[in-house]
């Protein structure tokens, strides 16, 4: 029997809180990526005047706040400001621009989507899920948007509706690995694993999945008590040291104790699609 979302550790949905669903655990292993965002990447427009954007999120919250100052209601500005401060960790930061951003631009989607990536980035699950849903339409889903909302319901507890945005959103994107791997986690959270697992397995079958979705995949595999494999999974086709790096994770997240003595559910990363 599946036990329901009342039941979930309170300590699994700290857990979940304390990622808040952008800053994926993974990236702490070698060659794992930062979650993406749900507006999808800025691009700079081409022009010579235009300086070139740095890989690095701190200079590149420096450059492109250096744009949002010089003109604040410049709608692209502020998104591409605040998608740079989400991904150097200045989450209130960017909450703050982003909401002013949404107040003199209320129709643009994309600022809406940002901003509600930025409210769930700080734990502000029923706020980011309400700013979400004003950000696309029934008559124009957007599958991205249902797949972030999914892994809000998700950090509320409310795990039969999150799975009803997954399966919403692989109706608009079939097989989108990153949707399969949410659809996994909340599985995970709920304790039921072979369904987690096999879930996960068709994210990782899936020739554009990514490395958060191994990791997925190996801890399930890992909470069965099937560490071999699990281990396996992890290390891939990777460099010695970047395999090295992703198993001791791997045993990390599944030592995790809860306070109270029991073992708790780790959650390695929520997907944030591009």
């Amino acid at each position: 029997m599946r036990p329901s979302s009342s039941h979930v550790q309170p300590s699994l949905v700290r857990f979940l809180a304390s990622a808040a669903v952008t800053a994926i655990l993974a990236a702490n292993l070698g060659g794992c990526q930062t979650m993406a965002d749900v507006t999808g990447a800025i691009t700079q427009k081409s022009s010579a005047a235009a300086p070139a954007i740095p890989d690095d999120p701190r200079r590149a919250a420096e450059v492109y706040g250096e744009r949002y100052r010089a003109n604040p209601k410049d709608a692209e500005a502020a998104l591409a400001y605040g998608q740079a401060l989400r991904a150097s960790g200045q989450r209130a930061q960017a909450a703050a621009v982003l909401e002013q951003a949404t107040i003199a631009h209320p129709g643009n989607r994309a600022l809406l989507a940002g901003y509600g990536r930025a409210l769930a980035d700080n734990g502000n699950s029923q706020a980011a899920f309400d700013v979400l849903s004003r950000a696309h339409s029934p008559d124009n889903p957007d599958w991205r948007i249902l797949s972030v909302q999914g892994t809000v319901l998700d950090k509320m507890g409310k795990h039969e509706e999150a799975r009803r945005y997954y399966s919403s959103a692989l109706k608009i994107a079939p097989e989108e690995p990153s949707v399969l791997s949410n659809f996994g986690l909340s599985y995970m959270l709920t304790r039921e694993l072979p369904e987690a697992e096999k879930t996960l397995r068709r994210a990782y079958g899936n020739p554009r999945a990514d490395a958060r979705v191994r990791q997925n995949l190996a801890l399930v595999v890992g909470l069965q008590g099937r560490f071999a494999e699990a281990e396996t999974i992890a290390k891939g086709d990777l460099p010695s040291e970047e395999a090295t790096a992703n198993v001791a994770y791997l045993r990390e997240m599944l030592s995790r104790k809860d306070p109270r003595g029991g073992k708790t559910v780790p959650v390695a990363a929520l997907n944030q699609p591009d």
